[in-house]
Formats: C-alpha cells, sequence, structure tokens
C-alpha cells in the first residue's frame, strides 16, 4: 500500500468518540414564597462530591454522578442507572450572590432568594 493512500485513509477518519455516559433529566419540585423560589431536585445513589452546580449567564445547572460510577467503567455504572443533568434559567429578581444549595438523603435542595426589591412589603398609610 503506498504512503498516499495511508495518509488518505488517515485523513478520512472520523474524530474518536470518547465514551458517554447515559444522562437523564432528574424529576424536581419548584416551590416560590415571598422570599425564594426553592428547587427540589431528586437525585438518588449521589454523594456531594459528585454534584456540580453552576451559574452562568442567567442559566443555572447541575451535573450529578452516582456514587458507584467509576466501578465498572467509563461508559456505565455498576447499577447500570443513568446520572441526572438539568439546567433552568433564572428569572430576574434573584439575588445571585445568596443562592445556596444542600443535599439531603438524595435530594438536591436549591435556594434562590428573590431580591429585596420583589418581596412584597406594606405600605404605610397616613392619615390626614
Amino acid at each position: 500500500m503506498s504512503t498516499e493512500r495511508t495518509l488518505n485513509r488517515t485523513e478520512q477518519a472520523e474524530a474518536e468518540k470518547l465514551a458517554q455516559r447515559p444522562t437523564v433529566a432528574p424529576f424536581v419540585d419548584i416551590h416560590e414564597n415571598a422570599d425564594q423560589i426553592l428547587v427540589l431536585a431528586d437525585l438518588p445513589g449521589v454523594i456531594q462530591d459528585g454534584l456540580k452546580i453552576h451559574l452562568e449567564k442567567g442559566e443555572l445547572s447541575f451535573e450529578a454522578q452516582r456514587a458507584d460510577a467509576g466501578e465498572v467503567g467509563p461508559a456505565q455504572n455498576s447499577s447500570g442507572l443513568p446520572d441526572y443533568r438539568r439546567s433552568f434559567v433564572l428569572p430576574q429578581g434573584i439575588d445571585h450572590e445568596k443562592i445556596a444549595a444542600e443535599l439531603k438523603n438524595g435530594v438536591l435542595h436549591i435556594h434562590l432568594p428573590k431580591a429585596a426589591a420583589l418581596k412584597p412589603r406594606q405600605i404605610p398609610i397616613r392619615a390626614s
């Protein structure tokens, strides 16, 4: 085989594909009150080290990897269940500096506090 043919075959080869783990969007509940929006996401099998939360340009996203993910190989975890990925566009008026998150018993709690300008307030009435 000529060197020219070998080069042509190499140039025509597709880019190498990396093994991708299957992911799903977890179920979430969203609750709103006067002070905050609370996002609850079901993430069974996830521990804190396997969770990443990002906020960029008004979009909140998280990725969660199950705790047993590395035991079998890069393409699947030992349970055969998928990992999680979800993103949300945040509404105007969320105080980005005060966003907090916690993971308890497989449920992610993301607290999105409202800015003071959006909170309801009582307007005093003066007698004249």
